[in-house]
């Protein structure tokens, strides 16, 4: 039987980089196809609980990228659209930690520990993650709330998404966070 999550309380849900970018042609293909619907399951149980629920949205400066401020596809994805009252930080850097006030915005309002879901797992999720235990935060990583997506290495092998994604979970598990399945979550906060 699976364990049931525990962390400390108050336990925000740090969301990263979930906009329509992520489906731009370049990516190619990703693992994780129910992640967004995932998400949204998460969003709706910490808005019932009243929890805090932080949205991190890159905006980057690159004329090319999807992710580019201000355009369509920056905005966030359907599934992962922050509610007036929720807190939204833009970033520029990989770790939602660098550059912004997140972690002192974090301690501010008294949070203890981080639920982390969002893209890309071995970019973005894994910098604030690693980060994110450096600055001392009690984490946990839900596994099938995100995503990454087919990786060519220098060599040109494709190493597909789901071994990347296994790659990230596994070298953070444990130092840097607590690795579990959205129904962990979900279980654990309809316990309390």
């Amino acid at each position: 039987m699976t364990e049931i999550l525990s962390l400390p309380l108050p336990c925000a849900l740090l969301l990263i980089d979930l906009q329509k970018a992520i489906d731009a042609p370049y990516w190619g293909p990703r693992n994780n196809p129910q992640a967004e619907e995932n998400i949204a399951a998460l969003l709706a149980a910490w808005r019932n609980a009243g929890w805090p629920i932080i949205h991190v949205r890159h905006d980057s400066t690159d004329d090319h990228s999807a992710y580019r401020a201000g355009t369509d596809t920056a905005q966030f994805k359907p599934q992962a659209m922050p509610l007036p009252g929720e807190t939204i930080t833009p970033k520029q850097a990989h770790s939602a930690f660098v550059g912004t006030d997140l972690h002192q915005r974090l301690r501010q309002r008294g949070i203890a520990a981080l639920c982390v879901g969002g893209v890309i797992t071995d970019n973005s999720v894994e910098a604030t993650v690693r980060h994110g235990a450096d600055l001392g935060w009690a984490i946990a990583l839900i596994e099938d709330a995100c995503f990454t997506v087919d990786r060519r290495l220098r060599d040109g092998t494709i190493v597909p998404a789901a071994q990347m994604h296994a790659r990230s979970l596994a070298l953070l598990e444990g130092e840097y966070a607590k690795i579990v399945a959205t129904a962990q979550a979900l279980q654990w906060i309809g316990s309390l």
